[in-house]
């Protein structure tokens, strides 16, 4: 009987890793294929799972749900608008500008190694930059065809920006009304052994790691940016708000943001100034690790290191930067949904030994 329940077990794990990678290869076929739709659901999802706690403080309040949405979304418009007419422009123009001026830039860094190449004959030591140089002269072309391409779409890419700005924020409005009923008709589906820890799980994820991720974020933008301005740094605002974005990318995209920060004053001749905005980001990110993160983090997802960074990877090779924002509260679901399973059948299984003792 032990033969054929460990020859069972053996089958059934031994078949779940075809089975797996199968799922996997099919869900980033369609995810590719349906990209945009898929995008926009998912940020409009998003959207409209943070905008559900305004939604429900104002419901507190003698009004309807419908009202409460409203406001909430009037709010977050206004905001946007806000943000829209005075950050986005300045970001916009710095943004420019750094494109204009990484292919000087390259060009720079090319004669640079020229310069050690030729240091390096004259000593007869064995380096040879050859390759090296040939890739910036690459990286120079593309650049420059890639301005001119960037130059004659700006309208087209601004006006769909827009239109997908638009059909998000009428999604969310639908669903912040009417995606609680869509929910219960999709989770009921499942048993109700697994809907029930699965529910608890990814809200318990999704509500931690994006809104602590966004508040992160906002601390590094907020502290970065007058230490920049002070420092002088060249797009300062620009480099900020990249830091901060790349804190949604969980553990590693803060390190990410200041490596290419750093690298992008290096290759200006500024190695004093890129030294201090590295050292001044750094003692920023150890603070928001050591002080915030653990307050705000705590231990909703506990995963092992090693696991977070393979769901990294996947859900990049999956569904790009989308799959890789998404990636750890969705491990953290999968892991606290099977966590509770396991611990309900630990139970199970200790009330039947109990009952067994008993007869």
């Amino acid at each position: 009987m032990r033969r054929a329940t460990s020859i069972q077990r053996l089958l059934i794990y031994g078949l779940s890793g075809p089975v797996i990678a199968l799922n996997i290869w099919l869900l980033s076929s369609v995810f590719q294929y349906f990209q945009h739709p898929f995008t926009i659901l998912a940020v409009a999802a998003i959207l409209a799972f943070l905008l559900s706690y305004p939604v429900k403080f104002f419901e507190r309040a003698p009004m309807t749900r419908s009202q409460a949405v409203i406001i909430v979304l009037l709010a977050t418009l206004t905001l946007l608008v806000i943000l829209g007419v005075t950050l986005v422009p300045m970001v916009f123009d710095q943004t420019n500008q750094l494109l204009r001026t990484i292919p000087s830039l390259l060009e720079s860094s090319q004669r640079n190694l020229q310069n050690l190449q030729d240091l390096a004959k004259k000593r007869h030591l064995p380096l040879d930059l050859h390759v090296l140089s040939t890739q910036i002269n690459a990286n120079i072309e593309g650049w420059a065809q890639q301005l001119a391409t960037n130059a004659v779409g700006v309208a087209g890419t601004l006006l769909s920006g827009l239109l997908d700005l638009v059909l998000v924020v009428v999604l969310a409005f639908y669903m912040l009304l009417y995606g609680n009923q869509v929910w219960l008709g999709l989770i009921n589906l499942l048993p109700s052994n697994i809907s029930v820890p699965f529910t608890s799980s990814l809200r318990l994820n999704f509500q931690n790691f994006f809104i602590s991720q966004l508040l992160l974020g906002l601390f590094m933008i907020v502290t970065l940016t007058p230490i920049f301005l002070i420092l002088k740094v060249p797009f300062a605002l620009l480099f900020a708000i990249l830091i901060g974005l790349s804190e949604l990318i969980p553990f590693i995209g803060a390190t990410l943001g200041i490596g290419l920060v750093t690298i992008l004053i290096l290759l200006q001749q500024q190695w004093l100034l890129a030294a201090e905005v590295a050292g001044a980001a750094v003692v920023m990110q150890q603070l928001k690790d050591n002080l915030l993160a653990p307050r705000l983090l705590g231990e909703f997802i506990g995963l092992n290191p090693i696991w977070i960074f393979v769901s990294i990877l996947m859900g990049f090779e999956i569904g790009k930067l989308l799959g890789t924002v998404v990636a750890v509260p969705i491990a953290g679901t999968i892991k606290g949904t099977f966590d509770a399973l396991k611990s309900n059948n630990s139970v199970k299984e200790s009330e039947l030994r109990t009952q067994n003792d008993i007869t």
